[in-house]
């Protein structure tokens, strides 16, 4: 009995991991690709990947339509010669989202059928990106709610070492393609079980909705609600995007709901263990700089490693600012008797001044990365005997890029967290 249902577990795993279930879902969303009659190398053809398993991941492995040397002739296929098909006035040729400084992948056109689903997955895939939340964060730990906003910090940052660490452990490369159509090649040089935007993208707004339900005046059904449809936006965007199996989405999601199930319990123990204890700086920096070493001691290169520094060095900032803030008496939280909060009447005054705070943080959030970004590769470099002339080489190398994005992204954590405020206080912007 036990046999057959491992047995039926495992086919079905070896289903949900075949990469013609994304081919398929792209082209009913509208997405075609420009791939050449005959892919040139077979093995990546469809009857490949039937099961997941250990795959080599590098260069030669960010597929057909992610590889940037092949892009003119592929395009050629469907536009030279008197047998090219038509193509729909209301056709989009696209190129992929972003191109990765560090990988140089910039991908191959492709074709939109519709716009409509591609602006949407795009936002959804978005919602689920390390910029949304660096944008997302400080806003509403200026405007609207610090404590919620810390917290949801420390879920993400573990979150997102948890989720990286296990892609380096598991090594699944990303779907084939052909068949899968590489709408985004920007993360295509990692590992791609489990799905980490899959588990940012449910870990927040569900961790969201129960930090602020309660806590906050608005209906149970408002709030769960807006959470799955963030969770599920950001999940299906992965499949579009051709950057995840549906085996990687559910596992992502899954995997997130576990997470958050064992720290939910533990956020407000932290939490106060960051402000009131005076070993807390000290115990901040050593557990988030070993677990970076941990996760940097896993694999080779890939731009997980950086994803994962930079949330822990954040992490790091925003927790000594945590401290920092409850020590000097700064942006105390409101009391319980004040709660439920509510929103206050919206207003062009109120509006004026969130966006003004928000402004004037981001300037000087962007400002001191940039500042402490000249400064911090520069002096690894010469430190560790290394040319300075490429940075995008320089930050491949281990001993750089874990020391230059903890030390950067610990000095913006605690500048969203702790000098931003005191900006506004002193300016009588809070």
């Amino acid at each position: 009995m036990a046999t057959d249902f491992v047995k039926t577990f495992v086919q079905m795993c070896n289903y949900l991991q075949d990469p013609r279930h994304v081919a398929r879902f792209q082209k009913v969303c509208g997405v075609k690709g420009t791939f050449p009659v005959k892919p040139s190398e077979p093995d990546r053809g469809e009857s490949e990947p039937e099961s997941p398993g250990l795959r080599k991941r590098g260069p030669d492995s960010s597929v057909v339509n992610g590889a940037a040397g092949d892009a003119k002739g592929m395009q050629s296929d469907i536009t030279a010669g008197p047998e090219a098909p038509s193509v729909d006035p209301d056709t989009t040729r696209a190129k992929p989202l972003r191109k990765n400084s560090l990988t140089g992948d910039v991908g191959q056109e492709f074709l939109i059928h519709n716009k409509f689903l591609f602006y949407l997955f795009t936002f959804g895939t978005e919602l689920g990106n390390e910029m949304f939340f660096i944008v997302f964060f400080p806003f509403l730990f200026w405007n609207i709610d610090a404590l919620v906003s810390r917290r949801l910090i420390v879920v993400w940052a573990w979150n997102l070492f948890v989720g990286q660490s296990t892609k380096d452990m598991v090594r699944w490369s990303r779907p084939a393609s052909p068949p899968v159509v590489k709408v985004e090649v920007f993360y295509n040089s990692e590992y791609s079980m489990p799905s980490t935007h899959a588990m940012t993208g449910t870990a927040i707004p569900f961790c969201l909705f129960m930090l602020t339900y309660g806590r906050w005046q608005y209906s149970f059904l408002f709030g769960f609600s807006v959470a799955l449809s963030w969770s599920v936006l950001v999940c299906v965007s992965r499949v579009y995007m051709g950057m995840h199996s549906i085996l990687e989405v559910i596992t992502g999601f899954l995997y997130s709901l576990l997470i958050l199930a064992f720290f939910h319990p533990l956020l407000e123990t932290i939490d106060s263990f960051y402000m009131t204890d005076h070993f807390a700086p000290l115990v901040i920096i050593v557990s988030h700089v070993s677990l970076g070493l941990v996760a940097f001691s896993l694999d080779s290169w890939s731009t997980s490693r950086g994803d994962t520094a930079q949330a822990l060095g954040t992490g790091v900032g925003a927790a000594i600012g945590t401290h920092v803030n409850y020590q000097l008496g700064l942006l105390l939280d409101p009391p319980l008797s004040s709660l439920p909060l509510t929103l206050p009447p919206i207003s062009f005054s109120l509006v004026f001044l969130s966006l003004l705070r928000f402004v004037i943080g981001v300037a000087v959030i962007l400002v001191t990365r940039m500042v402490m970004k000249a400064v911090t590769i520069p002096s690894l470099c010469r430190l560790f005997g290394l040319p300075t002339d490429d940075v995008r080489q320089a930050r491949q190398h281990m001993k750089v890029e874990l020391p230059y994005r903890y030390i950067v992204y610990s000095v913006v954590g605690f500048s969203c967290v702790s000098v931003v405020p005191l900006f506004f206080k002193i300016f009588s912007l809070a």
